[in-house]
């Protein structure tokens, strides 16, 4: 029986001695999952803290008998006590640079609707403002609201996490490439359509008016990029 399972019984047994042995041997694994989730409004310091809780309850949880390393075991514990808070707390802040864009796109788009008496078009909101259409939509999407890709949305009612995964678990997702860097990773007009349709609810409609392109072809670039991240993420 190898030190860290010796350890690990005997803080199922209620050794906190053993417990706190080993989140410091561990410190570096529950770090390498927190730093996954840097940038989305919560500071490092509570997202270890937060991992350190995901990796007690992997803990009190593990059995040998799995027949998988305790590491293995212990990594989507750690992700998926982060990511529930992150989910249930809403903390993806918005930065202050997207706020002021959001504040100059509302003041003109105020300001075209009552001099042209109808709903300025992205564009006409691009030339006032310098902005590309991009970064309108995603502006002005982030401020109304941060969306997730666990939330259900476009014509399918499908999430992101699962066109991705398919049938794959959590356990398994997130032992791979974080799915921002896969995002990341993408060409930039694919990027784009990703962003816009599934981190921020687009239809494919909308998106295809803020990229000045039809929607057949949203939904041609979006299929590619699908096809992309699972082939990233596999």
């Amino acid at each position: 029986m190898s030190r860290t399972e010796d350890l690990i019984r005997a803080s199922q047994a209620g050794d906190a001695a053993a417990g706190e042995e080993l989140i410091t041997e561990n410190a570096g694994l529950i770090w390498s999952v927190a730093r996954r989730f840097l940038g989305r409004g919560t500071e490092a310091d509570d997202l270890y803290q937060l991992g350190c809780l995901g990796f007690i309850k992997a803990v009190e949880g593990f059995d040998p008998a799995f027949g998988t390393q305790f590491s293995t075991y212990a990594v989507p514990k750690i992700a998926g006590e982060i990511r529930r808070f992150l989910r249930d707390d809403g903390a993806v802040k918005v930065s202050r640079s997207i706020k002021e864009q959001a504040s100059v796109i509302k003041v003109w788009r105020n300001t075209l609707s009552a001099a042209l008496g109808r709903e300025p078009t992205v564009q006409e909101i691009a030339n006032q403002t310098g902005f590309t259409p991009e970064q309108i939509a995603l502006a002005e999407n982030a401020t109304a609201g941060t969306e997730s890709i666990h939330k259900q949305t476009g014509e399918d009612g499908f999430t992101l996490e699962n066109i991705l995964t398919d049938t794959e678990s959590e356990e398994n997702m997130v032992e791979r490439i974080a799915l921002r860097q896969a995002v990341e990773r993408l060409p930039e007009r694919e990027r784009t359509v990703i962003q816009l349709r599934y981190f921020h609810s687009l239809t494919q409609d909308r998106t295809a008016k803020v990229l000045s392109v039809s929607q057949v072809q949203v939904s041609r670039i979006e299929k590619k990029a699908l096809q992309k991240l699972r082939e990233l993420m596999g």
